[in-house]
């Protein structure tokens, strides 16, 4: 299989994934009470939307940078890729049963956000064991040098260590836990995937 065809894939589920998650951003209508009344009340909804939307976008970012700088595509990181994309797909179904109980309180408001956040995890564990798989000599195009793999890898570890803190936060306090994967998100938002360099460059550093 050619990269071009992997990503091509990747890139389809990403969108259709993402399409799926606004299908849950809806109110009742007229004759349930007043608008702004009713968007107060779907507030997790949105909460939830913005957030997994940022999260497989940014997701979907990175991909495009390892899969970029990928010389060849084997078997197993085929199934590594299906393993992240499987993840993606079940995002938005966390995504609308977090949103449904995390008023509700009690268990199903723990277990609903415990779930949310084992499915941001995975993602996480997915794409980090898909850049451990590039590290191996001949995989990339331009390979991470060997100094700059112990920063990356912490980059890539304090996220899902985010996500894993995030699930067992859930069943202290959902709402700690919802703000935990928020803070996580901004932070891939402003930490960038780390940039693979030629031997050229990293002589300059």
């Amino acid at each position: 299989m050619s990269k071009q065809r992997l990503e091509g894939f990747s890139d389809g589920v990403f969108a259709v994934a993402i399409t799926l998650l606004a299908l849950d951003l809806a109110i009742a209508g007229p004759g349930h009470g007043r608008l702004l009344a009713q968007l107060g009340h779907h507030w997790p909804a949105f909460v939830a939307y913005v957030l997994s939307f940022f999260t497989i976008g940014i997701i979907w970012v990175n991909h495009h940078g390892l899969v970029s700088n990928i010389a060849m595509v084997d078997r197993r990181l085929m199934f590594l890729n299906l393993c992240l994309l499987l993840f993606v797909v079940a995002l938005p179904f966390a995504t609308s049963t977090m949103a449904e109980y995390l008023t509700t309180g009690g268990q199903d408001a723990d277990i609903a956000m415990a779930l949310y956040g084992a499915a941001f995890a995975g993602m996480s564990l997915a794409f980090t064991a898909i850049f451990e798989w590039s590290l191996k000599e001949g995989r990339s195009l331009h390979a991470l040098s060997r100094e700059r793999r112990p920063a990356a890898r912490v980059r890539f570890t304090a996220g899902l260590a985010m996500y894993m803190a995030a699930i067992g936060l859930a069943f202290v306090n959902p709402y700690v836990s919802l703000a935990i994967m928020g803070i996580t998100a901004v932070y891939y938002v402003v930490e960038r995937t780390p940039q693979l360099s030629t031997p050229a460059a990293d002589e300059e550093t």
